[in-house]
Order: C-alpha cells, then sequence, then structure tokens
C-alpha cells in the first residue's frame, strides 16, 4: 500500500491498524521513522534522547495529506522523546506520541522507542454456547508486596495464573492497563492508547501473562476506553494546539463529571485511532475480547448534561448518531479481522438492541452487562428478610427482559467502593448471615440465564472495600468463614462449568421455567434450566430467614438429586439435613399435575438435578 493509499484509508476511519504506520518504526541500520497526525500545527519536530531534546534537530516533514509529518532519523531502542508542536498561534508544546507502545512511567510522561513486541498466536473460535465466568482483576492491586510495590506481569504469571485456573474461572477481565497517569482512575483515563502500563513491566511481559492464561485454557479480556480521555496536557488533550482527537463543539466537548473529553467520533483520524488501538491489543497480544466502558456515555448526547447543555441530533432526540455509528463500524471491523473475539457493553440504559447484529439494527456487541440485575439483588440483599417481602419484584424482575439480550451478570469493581461496601458486606444481618446469604445470591446468580462476572477478593468474602492502594486480604483465608467461601465459590465455578443448563440456552423461554416466582410471603424462588437436550437443572432459594419445613412446589414427574447445597458444613453453613434424593408426588400445585416437597434451610440455594 503506497504512502497516499495508506493516508486515504486512515482518514476515510476505516484503518484498524494505524499503529503500524504512525508512531515510531524501526527501518534498519539503527534508523527509525516517526510519523505523526497533527493538522492544526504549524511545525513539528521531535526530540529526544537521541537529539539533546534539542527541537530544532530533527524537523519533520508534512505527508502527502498536508495533515500529517515524518522524519527519519538514528536513535536506539529504550530512547525517550516527544513531538514538540509548534501551534499556529506560536506556542510550543511537548506531546506524547499517541502511538508509542512504551512509556517512561513513572519517571516521565515521554514515550520510549519499542519495536521489538512478535504477535501472540491467538485461541481457536469456540463453536456454541460456551460457559463464560469471569474474574475481574485489577492487576495493580490483586497483590502487593510488603513495602506496598506492584506485583509485575512476569510475577503475576507466576502467581495470578495458577490462582485463576485453579478456581476454576473460564475467563479473566484485565481493568485498563493501558498507560495512565493516575492510579485513582484505576486505569480508566488513558493517556496511552497502544500502551501496557510500565508500572508492571513490558509489553512482551504483558503478553507472556496473557500466553500463560492460554495454556492454562483461561481466555483473557481487556477493558478498553473509547468514551473518554484525560486533560492531561502532554497527552491527546488539543493534542496540536486545539481540538483534534476531542470533539470541538461546546456541547459535546466535556464529561464534566469526570473531568474529561468525549471522542470526536465520525472523524476519520479519530475513529482510525481508536478502531487500530482496539486491534492493536487482539492482533499482537491475542487478548479474547474487549469490554467497552461506558458505552451509556457514548451512546447519548444528554449524557452527564443537564437542560441547555446539550444539542439534540436532526432528528430531535438525544442519540449520539455519530457515537452510535463508530460502535456499529467498532463490532463489524473487530468481528470481520479477528475471529472468535468477543465484544462486551458496560451499558446501564435500556438502549434496545445493544447485543443485536449489526445487519439487524443492533450495535453488534456479544454481551452486555446486566446493571438492573445487579442493582436489584443487591437492594434486595441488603434488606431483613423480615421486609424482603416488600420487595420481592426486584428478585424475579430481571426475568422480565433477561432474554431480550446476551447479558453478563456483573458484581463488578464498582459495587466494592465508594462506601457501598463489599458483597459480604451488603448482605443484611450478623456475621453467620451474610455469609449465608452471600452463599445464596451466589447460587442464585449462577442459576440465572447470563454469564457471570465476579470482582477479585468476593470469593474470600473479603470485607474490607476495594482499595486500589492496597492488596486484596489473602489473609482472611486464616479464617473458617473466609476459607469455607473460597472452597464454594471454587465448587460453584467448577460445578457451573460442567452443568450445560447452566449455560448453553441463555435468550429462549426453552431454557428456563419458573415453578416459585410470587412467594412474596416466603421469599422463595424455584425454576428450571434445561439445556439442548432436554436436561434439567433445579434451582430452589430460599431467602428468608428461617427454615421452610414440607414446602411444596409443582414439578415435572421424576426423580431430583441434590447436587449443591450453600448450607453444607463445607461451605460454612449450618449442614441441616434433608432427603438427597426426591420424587415427585401425584398431587397438583401450581399449575402442575405432579409436586415435590422438601425442606429448604433458611439463606440458602439448593441445586438439583433431574435423573433420567
Amino acid at each position: 500500500m503506497t504512502e497516499c493509499e495508506r493516508l486515504e484509508l486512515f482518514h476515510s476511519g476505516e484503518d484498524i491498524s494505524a499503529y503500524s504506520f504512525f508512531g515510531c518504526h524501526a527501518v534498519g541500520n539503527g534508523c527509525y521513522v516517526f510519523r505523526v497526525w497533527a493538522p492544526h500545527a504549524h511545525s513539528v519536530s521531535v526530540v529526544g534522547d537521541f537529539n539533546g531534546w534539542d527541537d530544532s534537530a530533527s524537523v519533520m516533514t508534512r505527508l502527502s495529506d498536508g495533515e500529517s509529518f515524518f522524519v527519519e532519523i538514528s536513535a536506539a531502542e529504550g530512547d525517550r522523546y516527544k513531538f514538540c508542536i509548534t501551534t499556529f498561534d506560536g506556542r510550543k508544546i511537548l506531546k506524547a506520541d499517541p502511538y508509542s507502545f512504551r512509556s517512561d512511567f513513572p519517571a516521565s510522561s515521554s514515550s520510549v522507542i519499542y519495536t521489538s513486541l512478535r504477535a501472540n498466536p491467538r485461541l481457536e473460535a469456540e463453536e456454541g454456547e460456551q460457559p463464560v465466568n469471569i474474574y475481574e482483576v485489577n492487576l495493580l492491586s490483586w497483590k502487593k508486596h510488603k513495602d506496598g510495590s506492584y506485583y509485575t506481569f512476569k510475577q503475576l504469571t507466576k502467581t495470578l495464573v495458577p490462582y485463576v485456573k485453579s478456581m476454576g474461572y473460564t475467563h479473566v477481565e484485565f481493568m485498563p492497563v493501558t498507560e495512565y497517569p493516575y492510579d485513582g482512575s484505576w486505569g480508566y483515563q488513558v493517556t496511552g492508547y497502544f500502551c501496557v502500563t510500565a508500572r508492571l513491566g513490558t509489553p512482551a511481559d504483558f503478553a507472556e501473562l496473557v500466553q500463560a492464561f492460554h495454556d492454562s485454557g483461561i481466555r483473557v479480556i481487556l477493558d478498553w476506553v473509547p468514551a473518554h480521555f484525560p486533560k492531561d496536557d502532554f497527552a491527546l488533550y488539543e493534542f496540536d494546539g486545539q481540538p483534534l482527537y476531542e470533539c470541538p463543539l461546546w456541547d459535546n466537548m466535556e464529561h464534566s463529571g469526570w473531568g474529561t473529553r468525549r471522542f470526536d467520533y465520525g472523524r476519520g483520524g479519530v475513529d482510525s485511532f481508536l478502531l487500530s488501538s482496539a486491534a492493536y491489543f487482539i492482533d499482537m497480544f491475542a487478548v479474547d475480547g474487549l469490554r467497552v466502558d461506558a458505552v451509556a456515555a457514548m451512546l447519548y448526547l444528554d449524557y452527564d448534561r443537564g437542560a441547555g447543555q446539550w444539542t439534540p441530533n436532526e432528528y430531535g432526540d438525544n442519540r449520539n448518531l455519530a457515537a452510535i455509528e463508530f460502535i456499529k463500524k467498532f463490532n463489524t471491523k473487530i468481528k470481520s479481522a479477528f475471529a472468535g473475539a468477543t465484544t462486551f457493553a458496560e451499558e446501564s440504559t435500556a438502549f434496545a438492541g445493544v447485543t443485536s447484529a449489526v445487519e439487524d439494527g443492533g450495535l453488534g456487541f456479544d454481551y452486555k452487562w446486566n446493571m438492573g440485575w445487579m442493582n436489584d439483588v443487591l437492594f434486595y440483599c441488603r434488606q431483613d428478610p423480615i421486609y424482603r417481602h416488600y420487595h420481592h419484584q426486584k428478585i424475579t424482575f430481571s426475568m422480565m427482559y433477561s432474554l431480550n439480550e446476551r447479558y453478563v451478570l456483573p458484581l463488578s469493581h464498582d459495587e466494592v467502593v465508594h462506601v457501598k461496601g463489599s458483597i459480604v458486606n451488603k448482605m443484611s444481618g450478623e456475621y453467620d448471615a451474610k455469609f449465608a446469604t452471600m452463599r445464596a445470591l451466589l447460587g442464585f446468580m449462577y442459576a440465572h440465564p447470563g454469564k457471570k462476572l465476579n470482582f477479585m477478593g468476593y470469593e474470600i468474602a473479603q470485607f474490607s472495600e476495594w482499595d486500589y492502594r492496597k492488596g486484596i486480604e489473602f489473609f482472611l483465608k486464616k479464617y473458617e468463614k473466609h476459607r469455607k467461601m473460597s472452597v464454594f465459590v471454587k465448587q460453584l465455578n467448577s460445578f457451573y462449568r460442567q452443568c450445560k443448563p447452566l449455560y448453553s440456552i441463555e435468550t429462549d423461554w426453552k431454557g428456563f421455567e419458573w415453578l416459585v416466582v410470587d412467594d412474596v410471603v416466603n421469599n422463595v424462588l424455584a425454576f428450571n434450566r434445561y439445556d439442548n437436550d432436554g436436561n434439567c437443572l433445579l434451582a430452589v432459594i430460599n431467602f428468608s430467614g428461617i427454615m421452610q419445613p414440607n414446602y411444596r412446589f409443582g414439578q415435572h414427574k421424576g426423580k431430583y438429586r441434590l447436587v449443591l447445597s450453600s448450607d453444607s458444613v463445607r461451605y460454612g453453613g449450618d449442614g441441616a439435613t434433608y432427603k438427597r434424593v426426591l420424587t415427585t408426588q401425584r398431587q397438583q400445585s401450581h399449575g402442575k399435575e405432579y409436586s415435590l416437597i422438601l425442606d429448604i434451610p433458611k439463606l440458602t440455594c439448593l441445586y438439583f438435578i433431574k435423573e433420567k
């Protein structure tokens, strides 16, 4: 492809490999070519270790598009550099390379020459409906050394990978590892869209971490942030002296609540930049999926804005049409270029068709986070069991819409910060009741339609909220209740992977059947899950604070064998005695000719398999 053709593709907004053209690339014999897009610049030069940071030593020449610049110079791997941009009003500003593969953080905000990364082999796409059980991780705070320093990518390869494998997760999701200056942003205010954070090691070290997960049969999802970027003066912010990557219009430029800028979707160079960032991590590191952060902030013109602070679109409503088209383009191009790559939307509204195909008018994501389910069930579990009957719809309402999209049920990092309380600490009651309710909640979650995601630390029932400055409190496993919660989660993960009815049919009523949905007095739920072969799992959950003896409900004729009880002593429960195999009786209940009768321990989830 000629230079003119390459630039034409870039400006068309269709380029998914702009990182192979822009930025810094070795051309042999110790020489490197630098290219940068800066249409509003009067002139640009490269400054760095190789020229004593002299802005007159390496002046760049305009490329054929008149908007981009290049220069070829002698340098070395590991040299630091920046672009010195002279604006049209005569200012000189120093900017990190938007396409750099390494940064000098925390020593400086400079980019670093790095051209040695080689692409990881990608895992083959899986066929058919698969179990998806995600362990969400902040790599900077999963574990910390005693002196407070981070575990590096290499150390995480030796510790995190075997831990995730031993606990039985199918996927791991990293909160953003793209470079960012402020730890307190958790990685969501990105300044390096092609950099893995230098805090933890090199890009090659990160590639080894991803490969180690793949070698253990675990797929890797990366959080990706195309909704906004921070206003650090060395990064994308008014890159060439004027708005370039951000929308230039006053009513769509800022995310005031976050103190960040919105991308200018629909501008060819911006679209190509973002598409290429997404493709880079799939292509070079072989990550298996991208979770797109803050999709709602992209979809709506009035997101985080009051009356008079936004302008309706051409149809008079609040949809951000350019952002919607960008999202569709992102999903179309990623799926076309990388077979089996999976995309997830963190989308908190009722926007229709998030997981519908683009050709059918949808956004094209594979999965959407079910924020409604998360908010409802956590609200419900905070209530004292005595009062839960007033809020019964909170625990059942999700099935009114859960089959309309392909969902992930998330108990994510956002739910265990900012004085919201950890998962176990959200549960109502005293110490034992909190653990019992959490086990019942997890049992309900794993049986409910939708893939699963849980944030690190929940598996040991950490009482403290997540603090990005500290590691997870794994010392709690010295204590019985916490250790047994870990055993329960591990067993639940294992059972989920092995039980096809729990994941085979997620968007059709033939995979789900309510048995008890309206028992607001006793706080009991019962439902069946089915796979494509008709195999049945029965889930029974008692969210009340008392035993429900001789509880009868309608069920299809047959024998049902108990396969998991969250009340088991092994998991920290009371170990109430009950029959291991139940046989239906020919007595009508809940509209069925046959019924089961059983004792249901308080705050307990029970799983039964129908025997053939």
